[in-house]
């Protein structure tokens, strides 16, 4: 469960390959929800913890090593499709199309599945909007039934002696 209540389908490490020259492969912690991929940066359990030093620099909100701190959200609403491009070794390696053009290439290890769970969340996303927009019409066009005899009520003004 995220802070915000959302839940959570799958989450674990996905590898994104980045956009520069050099096409790295970086590790990413991902977290599948209902809307959308959320991906942080790989939880450094790796590196030791030093509260003591950071306390002192809490005040500079500037982070070194560029991209490392941000979280990206690839919401659903922008996403067209889930393409699976190859299975190559242990990894199946896919891409996921937004809708503004851009691909944006993932790998993971084939046993971990990623692709269809991105796909199937993604798919139920866009199934849950189309009958939201159905039933939100239809409420609309109750609710304008409802509201408009009722609506001003007129108070007769108190009679100021």
């Amino acid at each position: 469960m995220l802070e915000n209540g959302m839940k959570v389908y799958k989450e674990g490490l996905l590898e994104k390959r980045s956009d520069g020259l050099l096409q790295l492969w970086k590790k990413k912690h991902c977290v599948l929800t209902e809307d959308s991929v959320l991906l942080l940066p790989p939880k450094q359990h790796d590196q030791p913890q030093q509260h003591h030093h950071h306390h002192h620099q809490q005040q500079q909100p500037h982070q070194g090593g560029g991209d490392t701190g941000k979280v990206k959200e690839l919401h659903f609403a922008n996403m067209k499709t889930v393409d699976c491009v190859e299975r190559k070794g242990k990894y199946v390696y896919f891409t996921v199309v937004m809708a503004e053009g851009k691909e944006i290439d993932f790998r993971c290890p084939q046993d971990e599945g990623w692709n269809a769970a991105i796909t199937l969340q993604m798919v139920q996303y866009k199934n849950r909007q189309a009958i939201l927009a159905v039933k939100s019409t239809r409420q609309k066009q109750q609710l304008l039934v409802v509201q408009m005899p009722g609506q001003k009520t007129v108070r007769s003004p108190p009679n100021v002696a």
